[in-house]
C-alpha cells in the first residue's frame, strides 16, 4: 500500500479551504475550512482515500483540529449563481463560520471566495495538510447528506453514485425525470427535464 505524501503544514494561523460536489448532477456543493493545531501525518487528498479512510480522518479532524467549519450551497443557489460562484460562496461562508479568524487562508484551486484575502493553490488538497483536511470534511459531509437524500429519492440510486452522472443515474433521470435535487442548468439534467415535458 502506498503511503500518504508528506504535506506542508502552515501552522495554527492558517485555514485550508476546499469543496466537494462541483461535478455531480444532483445535490449540494459542500465547502469546509479547517485550521490544524499540529500536523496530522497520513492526511491525503480525499479523492485518493476510500470512504472508510475518509470517515476515520473526518472524525480525527473534528476532534483534533483547532477549528473547523462546513457550509453548503443548495441546488437553488447553484442554479441562481452557477456552480463556480455557488462553490465560492459556500467557501466564503465556511471561512466566516470558523470560531477563530485565521491570519492566512489558502484555498484549493485558482479562484478566491468573495470577501476574503486568500492564497490559492492548484492541487492544494494534495500539498497542504489543512486543505487536505478541508477536502475530507467537505466530501464526508456531502456524502452523508446524499445518503440521507437517497432515503427520500430512492429511484435515483444516490447512495451508489452520490449524484454524479453515472450510467445508472442517467438512466434514472430518463425514466423518472429530474427531482428538486437535480441541477437543472447541467446538460444531462436539462435534457432529461426537456424530455419529461
Amino acid at each position: 500500500m502506498k503511503s500518504a505524501p508528506q504535506l506542508e503544514h502552515w501552522g495554527p494561523q492558517c485555514a485550508g479551504v476546499d469543496e466537494a460536489g462541483r461535478g455531480p448532477l444532483a445535490g449540494p456543493v459542500v465547502a469546509a475550512a479547517v485550521i490544524l493545531r499540529a500536523p496530522l501525518h497520513g492526511l491525503n487528498d480525499s479523492k485518493k482515500m476510500t470512504a472508510a479512510a475518509r470517515a476515520h480522518w473526518a472524525a480525527r479532524i473534528r476532534s483534533e483540529a483547532l477549528a473547523w467549519s462546513v457550509s453548503r450551497a443548495a441546488v437553488w443557489e447553484i442554479e441562481r449563481y452557477n456552480i463556480l460562484q455557488a462553490s465560492l460562496r459556500a467557501m466564503a461562508r465556511a471561512v466566516a463560520g470558523l470560531p477563530r479568524r485565521p491570519q492566512r487562508i489558502i484555498v484549493d484551486g485558482n479562484q478566491s471566495p468573495p470577501g476574503w484575502q486568500v492564497e490559492t493553490r492548484v492541487g492544494g488538497d494534495g500539498q497542504v495538510d489543512a486543505i487536505a483536511a478541508a477536502s475530507i470534511l467537505a466530501k464526508v459531509v456531502r456524502d452523508e447528506e446524499m445518503l440521507l437524500l437517497d432515503r427520500y429519492y430512492p429511484q435515483y440510486g444516490l447512495a451508489r453514485h452520490m449524484g454524479y452522472g453515472t450510467a445508472v443515474h442517467l438512466a434514472a433521470l430518463r425514466r423518472w425525470g429530474p427531482s428538486v435535487l437535480h441541477r437543472r442548468g447541467f446538460g444531462p439534467v436539462d435534457r432529461a427535464w426537456a424530455a419529461a415535458q
